[in-house]
């Protein structure tokens, strides 16, 4: 590898401008395509398969009025007193022409709510009353009605015994001779009395007549009045479940309006947004402050803000401090920016056709401008060493490239592969950023490869000041003089006998004098720094995360201190009913649900919402007693998960969870349960190419177990600012609550990569110096001695650019940049500069030991260049294509 690296460097050196041309003919492709194809990024971080997922789905077939993103916009007067009637006419106004941008389907005005609220309130006592006189006069007449009907059960009773003695004398009159006097005197008497019974039957069939018509009023007057006191009763229930739901506070000094689109939040442009912003801002002259949600502020397609730039400009102020001219600290600056150019540009030109949330670009950036000025530092120190120790320009640059750039190259590897196995989790939204940052981190190793050798050959002796010329020839004169008289081996001899008595002072030398303090007090420190982390709680940003001066933070507060936090992140449960039901029975089952899922705890309130035409599909809406990212609102979610069952039995009706809330518990627990796997994966990968690069086991084990108390210590630094909120002054933490729920998983991604880079490049020094012939001990200060200087450089670099993220404009981006900030300082200065010589300064030979067989089937990548130390013989022709190149860059 190293040989192949040096002939690579070397054609870099002396084809520049087809290297150049090359480059920016990629730039220019890379860049037109993003420009064509670039599109919106999101913070949509649903996972496929999930109960929110299917639940969302489903809505969106069977509900679709109630799918689509919703945003919140808080008002308040703004003198603080409670709104007049001309400015709740003008909000009802501004939120009407709302209505008129693209992708809004609807508003739900605050003022006009709850007015119908009130007038549904004033409607039930109404009929309350109506009721009750309804209720009274067919009270007042039941009597009337009983008393009715037994007179005509009287009457009836009396008719029957009448007709049943007329009967009678019937029969009697048929044992009579016929014709006889007594015979025609009886029929004609009996005829008589049957004339005046039959006249008082069609009398009482009149009254029973008079009767049935009455009790048929009276009854479908019950029917009514039952009816309607069902309904009355449904509604009273519907009013008191949506009681606690109010969108004016009890003062009249808090509104809360809501925006609902016909796409989802993510879809919406930030040009809708803002004319959406822009409609409402115009209550400004109303005397109305405006506060949006995060859904509706939140831009993120802008990739870079002013903090970044201040992180690079940091960066490269080290640069400079350390390289001492302006042309030799723009080159790192240059490549790092032409690799972010192609990565991140790549990764924008891909928004079209693949789902990318916004912290993708902004890692892939994050970590292109950290590595890819680490990257050509390295190869630019070794050449610049080179150069003040006489070597010729072009070599020097083939053996820079070939010995730094082979420890680049398996260091960037190592990231590669943690970023990469980003994709084994699961989780399509992780698996895109890993490989956007894989891609740019992979792009950048090639610039630092290629590019690099070739700007080096263009600027020539400039990339050392005068300053450092001439303070070298005077070294060199003097240690000339020094060893006049003596021959090689007496020269190199008398050197390594400097570069030893050199290596026993400054951090490494003390570290290697007291390893036994040095790496017990360094362990020690780790885990006491680790502590906070046994208190981490995983959850996606909320608005109470934003910075306080902004609309979204304003808007979080202002519902959190006048409706309750919970309204922040109301959790939406959709139902299935059971088929054959009419619409009132669906709407009692509904509120049997809804009193079901309120007797859940810090369950605020439960309101059925919405229903679908077929009655099949319900939508409630839970209010949570605390917000969003909240431990009980997580077990909110929980116990609504877990009282399915109990209503499928009770009430046949099957429920599942959706919404933001819901979906952030979901993100949050499938990332916890990737951690485990990833990092057996990651860990296990980069140990086999740790063991190919280093030739040894324990060098390897230390690295990983040293990455592990980095880790760990920066997941404790991340909770104390974060989660607990200490120096939350310092780093804009107003509202310290629960760590980004995909922060440990690329933090153990991104940092496991960069500790091995600066374990490579520390103990790469280390086995040069022991494959040269030093004893192994001597072998860890040498190799600490010449590596120290440029990985401090390198650390302080990424610490830099790391650092200006901390105060993103993008919320979410803001303790992934600290955690890495303060991973990095504690894995360079702590564990690479500290805990690892120390402890190989205790292990000595023992810490290159390899078993035979194993030592037999590796083959040899050689990453410190060994096979470059007797390289001497150049091509002619080589030196004649040389000659020009040379002279122009000293002229």
């Amino acid at each position: 590898m190293a040989l192949w690296l040096y002939k690579l460097g070397r054609f870099s050196a002396r084809r520049v401008w087809l290297v150049i041309a090359s480059w920016v003919v990629i730039i220019g492709v890379v860049g037109g395509a993003a420009a064509l194809f670039m599109g919106p990024t999101s913070n949509d971080f649903q996972l496929p398969g999930t109960q929110t997922q299917q639940m969302a789905d489903k809505l969106k077939a069977e509900l679709p009025e109630a799918s689509g993103g919703t945003g919140t916009v808080v008002f308040t007067s703004s003198n603080g007193e409670a709104f007049t009637p001309a400015q709740e006419k003008a909000i009802t106004a501004a939120l009407k022409s709302v209505t008129t941008v693209p992708s809004v389907k609807g508003v739900i005005d605050p003022f006009l709510t709850t007015a119908q609220k009130a007038d549904g309130a004033a409607q039930i006592a109404d009929g309350e009353k109506q009721l009750a006189a309804g209720e009274a006069e067919l009270a007042a007449q039941a009597p009337t009605l009983e008393a009715a009907a037994n007179e005509l059960a009287s009457g009836k009773a009396q008719l029957d015994a009448a007709q049943a003695q007329i009967d009678a004398q019937k029969a009697q009159i048929a044992a009579l001779p016929a014709g006889s006097p007594q015979a025609e005197a009886a029929t004609a008497q009996i005829a008589a009395g049957q004339a005046q019974l039959d006249a008082q039957k069609a009398q009482w069939q009149g009254g029973q007549d008079q009767y049935t018509t009455g009790k048929a009023a009276f009854d479908a007057g019950q029917a009514t009045l039952t009816e309607k006191k069902a309904e009355l009763a449904v509604a009273q229930r519907t009013s008191d479940a949506a009681a606690k739901v109010l969108f004016v506070s009890e003062n009249n000094k808090a509104a809360i309006g809501q925006i609902q689109f016909s796409e989802s939040m993510n879809a919406v442009t930030p040009a809708n947004r803002q004319l959406v912003q822009d409609k409402l801002n115009t209550l400004d002259s109303s005397g109305v402050s405006v506060a949006f949600s995060k859904e509706i502020v939140e831009d993120v397609s802008e990739v870079f803000g002013v903090a970044e730039v201040v992180g690079v400009a940091v960066a490269a102020a080290v640069l400079l401090i350390m390289l001492g001219t302006f042309v030799a600290a723009g080159l790192p600056l240059l490549m790092a920016i032409v690799g972010v150019g192609v990565g991140v540009g790549g990764t924008m030109a891909l928004t079209t056709v693949v789902d990318m949330s916004s912290i993708s670009p902004m890692l892939a950036l994050m970590l292109g401008l950290a590595v890819g000025i680490d990257y050509s530092l390295f190869i630019v120190n070794r050449h610049r060493q080179q150069l003040l120790n006489g070597m010729e320009m072009r070599e020097s640059i083939a053996k820079a490239t070939g010995t730094s750039g082979n420890a680049v190259t398996f260091a960037g590897l190592t990231v590669v592969i943690a970023l990469a196995a980003l994709t084994v989790t699961g989780i399509p939204f992780l698996a895109v950023m890993g490989l956007a940052a894989a891609a740019t981190v992979a792009i950048s190793v090639l610039v630092a490869l290629t590019l690099t050798p070739a700007m080096l050959s263009l600027m020539g002796t400039r990339v050392l000041s005068r300053k450092a010329w001439a303070k070298n020839a005077i070294a060199t004169t003097k240690h000339n003089a020094e060893l006049a008289g003596l021959n090689d081996a007496e020269k190199a001899s008398a050197d390594e006998a400097v570069d030893i008595a050199r290596s026993t002072r400054g951090w490494g030398g003390l570290v290697t004098k007291h390893p036994v303090i040095s790496l017990v007090t360094a362990v020690v420190a780790l885990v006491i720094i680790a502590i906070p982390a046994t208190g981490l709680r995983l959850a996606l940003p909320d608005g109470g995360s934003e910075p306080v001066d902004s609309s979204a933070y304003q808007a979080y507060s202002i519902t959190g201190e006048n409706f309750g936090t919970g309204m922040n992140g109301p959790i939406i449960v959709v139902g299935s009913l059971p088929a054959g039901l009419d619409k009132n029975q669906a709407n009692t089952l509904n509120l049997d649900v809804a009193d079901k899922l309120r007797e859940i705890d810090n369950v605020t309130a439960a309101v059925p919402v919405m229903m679908s035409e077929d009655l099949r599909t319900s939508v409630y809406q839970i209010i949570p007693t605390e917000g969003p990212a909240s431990e009980s609102t997580v077990q909110v979610i929980h116990d609504l998960r877990e009282a399915s069952s109990s209503l499928e039995s009770d009430l046949k009706v099957s429920i599942g969870l959706t919404g933001q809330t819901a979906a952030n518990v979901d993100v949050s627990e499938k990332l916890g349960a990737a951690l485990p796997p990833y990092l057996a994966i990651v860990v296990g990968l980069s140990l086999l190419l740790l063991i190919l690069v280093f030739r040894s086991i324990l060098v390897p084990l230390l690295a990983t177990v040293g990455f592990l108390l980095s880790l760990v210590a920066a997941f404790g630094g991340v909770v104390a600012v974060y989660q607990w909120g200490w120096l939350g002054g310092i780093f804009d933490v107003a509202n310290p609550g629960a760590v980004l729920s995909f922060l440990p998983i690329i933090l153990i991604g991104v940092l496991f990569g960069l500790a091995m880079d600066y374990q490579v490049f520390i103990a790469s020094g280390m086995r040069e110096a022991f494959a040269h012939g030093q004893d192994a001990k001597q072998a860890v200060r040498t190799g600490f001695k010449h590596a120290a200087p440029v990985v401090t450089a390198a650390a302080i670099i990424m610490i830099s650019v790391f650092s200006g993220f901390i105060f993103s404009h993008l919320t979410m981006v803001r303790p992934l940049g600290f955690a890495l900030a303060f991973g990095v300082l504690i894995d360079a200065f702590v564990v690479r500069m500290t805990i690892v010589p120390a402890a190989m300064y205790l292990l000595g030979k023992s810490a290159w030991w390899l078993p035979a067989w194993l030592e037999k089937i590796l083959p040899d990548v050689d990453v410190e260049g060994a096979k470059l130390a007797t390289l001497t013989d150049i091509p002619d022709n080589a030196r004649e294509l040389d000659e020009p190149l040379e002279s122009a860059a000293v002229r």
